[in-house]
């Protein structure tokens, strides 16, 4: 089993990729649906990440 800190830098890089996907193809083909697909894409899954680092680190101060 995975660490949360492992998944939640996982799953900010996932988000950062996606976000770097967008703005490409926004300089390529203006806003269209693929772009918002690609902005809600990157918006869960850093907000996933936040979230699963900021557990591990909740979980870690209370174990001490």
């Amino acid at each position: 089993m995975q660490s949360y800190l492992t998944r939640g830098i996982f799953f900010n890089i996932l988000g950062f990729f996606f976000v770097f996907l967008a703005i490409q193809d926004v300089n390529q083909n203006e806003f269209g649906f693929f772009t918002y697909l690609l902005i809600l894409l990157a918006t869960m899954d850093i907000g996933t990440g936040i979230r699963m680092m900021l557990t591990h680190f909740k979980l870690k101060k209370s174990q001490k």
